[in-house]
C-alpha cells in the first residue's frame, strides 16, 4: 500500500502542497497531469530522492518519510531507463543485490529467475549498447525488481517506444507487477496506457491531486 498524506514538496522555486494519494497493496495507480505540474516531484518524494517539507509517506503501514532511498524497498524506472553502459544485462540486474551484499549464489538464482520471467535469459551476457528498446526496458525492469521491492515507481518509461514495443512492454509490466503483488505508481501522458494498466487514477491540476473515477471491473 502507498499512502501519501497531506504532503508539501518543494523543488527549487516550484512547490506543491497538500498532496494525498492512496493506493491499496498490489494495486496499480496512474498519475497524470500537464508537463511541469509536479508529477515527477511526487514520485521522487515517494522514492526518497526529494525531501518532504510537511506531511507523511507510508508503505504498507510503515512511515518512510525520513528514510533514505535504499531503506524504502522501492523499485524505480526513470524516463531515461538509465542503464550502465559498461555492464552486461546480468550485472545490471545484479547491481542492487550486490550493493545490499546479497550472497553470490542468491544473486545468481534471482538473476536467472527474473531473466526467465522477463524472457531475456539469452541476453544476460550482452551489454547495453547492443540492446533494442524493448530489451533495455526488460533489463531495467529486472534491475528494479531484483531486490523484491514492495513498490514500483515508473516515470513515463514507455514514452519513446513505437506502438509495437509499447504494447509489448505494457503487457510485461502488467503481468510482472501482478505476479509479484507489487503496488505501483506510474506517470504517463497516454490515456490508452493508463486504461490498460491502471486501477486507481489521479490527476494533478494547479498543484492539487484529484482522484478520478476508478476503472470498472
Amino acid at each position: 500500500m502507498i499512502s501519501i498524506k497531506n504532503c508539501t514538496i518543494q523543488a527549487g522555486k516550484f512547490k506543491i502542497s497538500d498532496i494525498s494519494i492512496d493506493i491499496p497493496k498490489g494495486q496499480y495507480g496512474i498519475l497524470m497531469g500537464k508537463t511541469g505540474s509536479g508529477k515527477t516531484t511526487i514520485l521522487e518524494a515517494l522514492c526518497g530522492l526529494r525531501k518532504v517539507a510537511a506531511g507523511s509517506i507510508s508503505i504498507n503501514g510503515q512511515d518512510i518519510t525520513k528514510k533514505r532511498p535504499a531503506e524504502r524497498n522501492i523499485g524505480f524506472l526513470p524516463q531515461d531507463i538509465a542503464l550502465f553502459d559498461h555492464m552486461t544485462v546480468y550485472d545490471q540486474i545484479a547491481f542492487g543485490m550486490r550493493i545490499q551484499k546479497w550472497p553470490k549464489g542468491v544473486i545468481a538464482a534471482r538473476v536467472e529467475e527474473l531473466a526467465e520471467q522477463l524472457k531475456i535469459t539469452h541476453l544476460l551476457d550482452r551489454k547495453h549498447a547492443g540492446l533494442s528498446g524493448g530489451e533495455k526496458q526488460r533489463t531495467a525492469m529486472g534491475r528494479a525488481l531484483a531486490v523484491r521491492p514492495e513498490v514500483l515507481c515508473l516515470d513515463e518509461p514507455l514514452r519513446t517506444f513505437d506502438d509495437d514495443t509499447h504494447e509489448e512492454v505494457i503487457q510485461l509490466i502488467k503481468s510482472v507487477t501482478k505476479e509479484n503483488n507489487i503496488t505501483a505508481l506510474h506517470i504517463t501522458h497516454r490515456k490508452s496506457e493508463a486504461a490498460l494498466l491502471g486501477e486507481h487514477f489521479f490527476q494533478i491540476d494547479e498543484g492539487k491531486v484529484i482522484q478520478c473515477k476508478e476503472k470498472a471491473s
